[in-house]
């Protein structure tokens, strides 16, 4: 086999699709919300930065389950791996709604076909300590959750329906 990416929890969508074409549908049948790849600005900028990780945080699936029927699909082994808590689903302690001092709504850029993580990231780091953020989103943005991580915020997610999440950021 000439194609020697190896599937992994940190391997980006783009790679995987670029790679491994015929895994589009799969990946797509395995995370509905995923349908949305085949819009060249969210290909573009969702799936170049989104692990697999984050995609299966996104689709509500076990990351294994995940890279095992696409790895299956190409021939490569089964993958193992001890589960990684990226989201908090549990109202946590340190919320409370009068903390909430700044927010974005990215429904209405996302439709724009503008991308709202520089936005969102700026806003954060803007953020006093102890203050909350608050996201509304039509999907969950894993990749921005993960990014918002690394800096040290906490979140909380709220399924609100299918096409509306809201989270909660605050650095404690």
């Amino acid at each position: 086999m000439h194609n020697e990416l190896i599937i992994t929890p940190k391997t980006r969508v783009l790679q995987v699709i670029e790679t491994y074409p015929q895994l589009e549908e799969i990946l797509i049948g395995y995370i509905p919300a995923f349908e949305k790849l085949k819009n060249p600005l969210l290909r573009k900028t969702v799936a170049k930065i989104a692990t697999l990780q984050q995609a299966a945080a996104i689709g509500n699936v076990k990351v294994e389950d995940l890279i095992n029927r696409l790895r299956a699909e190409i021939g490569q082994d089964i993958f193992t791996q001890d589960e990684n808590k990226l989201l908090t689903t549990e109202k946590p302690a340190w919320f409370n709604e009068s903390l909430v001092t700044a927010g974005l709504d990215a429904r209405p850029m996302l439709e724009a076909g503008e991308h709202p993580v520089n936005q969102v990231i700026a806003d954060l780091n803007a953020l006093g300590k102890g203050k909350i953020y608050k996201l509304t989103a039509p999907f969950l943005p894993a990749p921005l959750i993960d990014k918002a991580a690394s800096l040290n915020f906490s979140n909380w997610v709220v399924k609100e329906s299918e096409n509306k999440y809201i989270i909660y950021f605050i650095s404690l």
